[in-house]
C-alpha cells in the first residue's frame, strides 16, 4: 500500500524538479539588448563611469559585427569629460540603461549602422523638443521610408565628444559651433560642401572666419529640415534670401544694398513668384527665383569674371536657360536690382519722372473739369428756375 502511494507521488515530484530547473536556467541566461529603453518600467542602478571606462578607454577597442563590419568601442575619457555630457555629469548608464553588468548582453544589431539607429531614440529622454522637430524632417521621412543612411541624432552630435553648442547665458550659437556646421553636414553631403566652400559665402566663412555669412542651417533649418526640392521651398526662396539681404544693419557692414527683395518683387519675374508664394505655395512656377540666377550652393560674387552675373555675357547665359532665343542685347531689358536714378538707367528714371507729373496733371485736370462743369450746370439750372 505504501509503495503504491510513493508510485503515485513520483510524477508530482518530477514536475517540481523540472520547474525548479527551468527557473534556475532562466536566471543564468543573459538578457538581450532592447532597442527601446523604458526607464520607468526598468529602473537602472547607477554605475560610475570609471567602471565602464576601465575597458572602453582602451585604444583600438572594437567589436566585429555579424556582417563583418567593425564597431569602434573606444571612448576617450578626456574627450568625454570635456564634452557637454561630461560637463553635466551624464552617466554612461543614463543612455546605455540596457547594459547592467559584465559580460554585456548580446547586441541584436548586425552592423554599426543598426546600432546607431537602435540607440538614437534615447536622445528623446533629455532632448524632447529637438527630437520632436526631427520627426517632421526630411531625414526622418527618409529613415521611415527604409533609408538607413538617413541622418540621425548621433551622426551630427557625437554623444561621447559633443561640445557645448550654445552660450549658456544667452542661448545663442557659439562661434566655434557655427563655423563647424558645414563640416558636420559634409559627412553626408560632401559634394554640396565642395561647392559651398568655394562660394562667396563659404569662402568668407572658411578663409576669413566671417560668421555673418549663411551656413547650411540658415537656409535649411536645424532639426526640422524640409525637402528643398519642393515647389513651396522654391517659391519661398526670395523670402529666405531676404532674411540677410533685406537686413539693413547687416548689409551696411558690407556696403550692400537692402532693396534686393523690393526690386525683385516689383519686377515681372518677382511679381509672378510672389503671387504663387502667397496664393498657391505648393504649385510650381517657371519664373526664376534668386537661385536660378545666382546659383544655390555655388553662389559667386556678381563681379566674378567667370561667373558673376553683373557681367553681361555671364548674365546672358542665365537668361538663355528660360529664353533660349535671347540675343546679346536681351539682358539690357533687365534693370538688375537697381532702382532707376539719374546715374542708373537714366532713361527709365526720366520717363518715370515724366509720368509722375503727367498722370496727376491729367487726372487732376479732369477732376477740375468735372467739378467746374457740375458747378456751371448747377448755376444754370438755378437761373432757369428763377425765370
Amino acid at each position: 500500500m505504501r509503495r503504491l502511494k510513493i508510485a503515485h507521488a513520483l510524477p508530482l515530484i518530477a514536475g517540481l524538479v523540472l520547474v525548479a530547473l527551468a527557473i534556475a536556467g532562466s536566471k543564468l541566461e543573459p538578457a538581450r539588448a532592447a532597442p527601446h529603453i523604458n526607464r520607468d518600467l526598468a529602473p537602472m542602478a547607477q554605475i560610475d563611469n570609471s567602471v565602464c571606462l576601465d575597458c572602453h578607454n582602451k585604444p583600438d577597442f572594437t567589436l566585429t559585427m555579424s556582417n563583418g563590419e567593425i564597431l569602434p568601442l573606444t571612448i576617450s575619457e578626456g574627450k568625454f569629460e570635456q564634452s557637454i555630457h561630461g560637463e553635466n555629469e551624464i552617466a554612461c548608464t543614463d543612455c546605455h540603461a540596457d547594459f547592467s553588468g559584465f559580460p554585456h548582453a548580446e547586441l541584436k544589431a548586425d552592423s554599426p549602422r543598426e546600432v546607431a539607429i537602435t540607440y538614437y531614440t534615447i536622445c528623446e529622454q533629455c532632448h524632447a523638443e529637438q527630437y520632436n522637430k526631427v520627426l517632421d524632417s526630411v531625414h526622418q521621412k527618409a529613415l521611415a521610408g527604409g533609408d538607413k543612411n538617413a541622418a540621425v541624432c548621433t551622426d551630427c552630435h557625437n554623444p561621447h565628444e559633443q561640445g557645448r553648442l550654445t552660450d549658456s547665458a544667452t542661448g545663442n550659437l557659439l562661434p566655434t559651433a557655427r563655423a563647424h556646421i558645414p563640416q558636420t553636414c559634409a559627412q553626408c553631403h560632401s559634394g554640396i560642401y565642395d561647392s559651398y566652400k568655394y562660394s562667396v559665402h563659404g569662402a568668407a566663412l572658411a578663409e576669413e572666419g566671417n560668421l555673418d555669412v549663411p551656413t547650411c542651417i540658415d537656409c535649411h533649418g536645424v532639426h526640422n529640415i524640409q525637402d528643398p526640392t519642393t515647389a513651396q521651398f522654391r517659391n519661398e526662396t526670395p523670402l529666405l534670401c531676404a532674411k540677410c539681404h533685406a537686413n539693413e544693419k547687416l548689409m551696411q557692414l558690407y556696403d550692400l544694398p537692402t532693396n534686393i527683395l523690393n526690386t525683385y518683387v516689383a519686377d515681372f519675374h518677382g511679381t509672378t513668384v510672389t503671387l504663387f508664394e502667397q496664393n498657391s505655395p505648393d504649385q510650381p512656377t517657371n519664373k526664376p527665383v534668386c537661385t536660378d540666377c545666382h546659383g544655390v550652393h555655388n553662389i559667386s560674387k556678381v563681379d566674378n569674371p567667370q561667373t558673376g552675373i553683373a557681367l553681361k555675357q555671364n548674365l546672358l547665359v542665365k537668361c538663355q536657360r528660360c529664353h533660349p532665343d535671347a540675343t546679346a542685347n536681351f539682358p539690357d531689358a533687365w534693370m538688375s536690382h537697381y532702382v532707376a536714378s539719374p546715374d542708373n538707367f537714366s532713361l527709365v528714371y526720366y520717363v518715370n519722372l515724366f509720368y509722375k507729373f503727367l498722370i496727376p496733371g491729367v487726372l487732376g485736370g479732369m477732376g477740375v473739369f468735372v467739378v467746374t462743369d457740375f458747378v456751371r450746370r448747377l448755376i444754370e439750372r438755378r437761373k432757369g428756375a428763377a425765370h
